[in-house]
């Protein structure tokens, strides 16, 4: 089998986000940081992704496909873009890429993943994502869906539950490979004398999202406070704090510090300057990106027993895990890890040494050894000549 790490064996790869590329997500992290490895291991990557501003686009690696709209999907609003005008992009980006192999994301949903995998032909390897049950309307046309992820030579789930989703959706398999990370990035980095302070608590998400889990959180602040006066809550990310608030008791407000979006240089100078990383998401993970990032900042983490969060966490040997949505559980563990200091570092000293197999080093390359099986039976990536049954998904309520 070639060797295709080697820089004297580069390959152009295509990758495909779902998700709208300027709106903060675990998939577009991912598939930019894996571009930004293989750029550096010497092969050609371009992505093609939804990007709602084009004039704020910073990666040179990205071709725009136009502006996402907004579906509700698994708990959440997902950003992506479907339908006759996306897949004529997806066409152009093809015809014009020559591209040994497309690595399409999440292409089991109606997004330009989907388009390639139904429009293109030749190599193509498939990475799921995500987590949902058996009746999610995402997941309503997978009579469709069926035949076009045949066409897959290669099929990768990033936790063990985003396999079994597939497995229940679409009655087919995929090897595990985890979400990457860069390991040192998050070790080198130096914390905030702004947000040091003793008895600290990050959060990190779209807390506006309600299986993000903040709620419970500050349902648990109460509890907390009232043996742990001096407890500060620091919350990164999109949303409206001042809705937030009104939800909180006014006399415990001044214990929540909202920071709004953090850049990556600062989401780990936070997970470096608090005490404990929570983790209260009540479902439709899949994976857990930012609990990787926290291991590898050696900062303890309390995660819900969510099925992702309890895999990630060996069962609770590299997190402390409380039962889902219960308030009352996580302050008790909040409090009894604020409390000793000697068993908070040493969680945390545990979880940073799981860290280093979420690392790019080793799961880039695992990725590449996948690559190298979609490869075996040679061929470049060309379109479909025929395509009646497609025109046939967009013409149907016109028959």
């Amino acid at each position: 089998m070639i060797n295709y790490s080697s820089k004297d064996t580069a390959l152009r790869i295509g990758m495909v986000s779902p998700y709208g590329w300027d709106t903060p997500g675990g998939v577009q992290t991912h598939i930019k940081d894996l571009a930004k490895y293989y750029i550096d291991q010497g092969h050609y990557v371009s992505v093609l992704a939804p990007v709602s501003d084009e004039t704020l686009l910073a990666d040179d690696f990205v071709v725009p496909a136009g502006r996402p709209i907004s579906i509700p999907y698994n708990g959440a609003v997902a950003r992506v873009l479907f339908g006759p005008v996306a897949a004529s992009r997806v066409r152009q980006w093809i015809s014009q890429g020559n591209f040994d192999l497309l690595h399409l994301h999440e292409p089991a949903i109606p997004s330009l993943s989907l388009l390639a995998c139904w429009l293109g032909e030749g190599p193509m390897v498939g990475t799921f994502h995500a987590a949902a049950p058996k009746q999610k309307v995402a997941f309503a046309i997978s009579p469709l869906l069926e035949p076009v992820i045949e066409k897959l030579s290669a099929r990768i789930a990033v936790s063990e539950v985003a396999r079994e989703t597939l497995k229940i959706h679409l009655e087919t398999d995929a090897v595990i490979i985890p979400n990457g990370i860069d390991v040192k990035f998050f070790m080198n980095a130096l914390p905030n004398d702004q947000w040091l302070g003793p008895n600290t608590i990050g959060f990190i998400g779209r807390f506006e999202e309600p299986r993000k889990g903040l709620q419970v959180l500050l349902d648990a602040l109460p509890i907390v406070t009232r043996f742990i006066p001096d407890a500060k809550i620091l919350i990164a990310g999109p949303g409206d704090s001042a809705e937030t608030l009104k939800s909180v008791n006014a006399q415990l407000r001044n214990k929540l510090v909202f920071l709004g979006r953090v850049s990556e240089a600062d989401k780990a100078s936070l997970l470096q300057s608090v005490d404990l990383y929570v983790a209260p998401n009540t479902g439709g993970e899949s994976f857990g990106i930012i609990l990787t990032e926290a291991l590898a900042s050696e900062t303890a983490i309390v995660a819900s027993d969510i099925p992702a969060f309890r895999h990630l966490l060996n069962g609770g040997e590299y997190g402390a895990l409380f039962e889902s949505e219960s308030a009352t559980e996580l302050a008790k563990i909040i409090i009894d890890l604020l409390r000793d200091d000697s068993k908070r570092k040493h969680l945390a000293n545990i979880g940073f040494q799981s860290a280093e197999r979420f690392d790019w080093s080793q799961v880039g390359e695992q990725i590449m050894d996948v690559y190298s099986m979609a490869l075996t039976g040679g061929g470049k990536v060309g379109l479909i000549s025929e395509n009646r049954s497609w025109n046939r998904l967009f013409t149907r309520d016109n028959d």
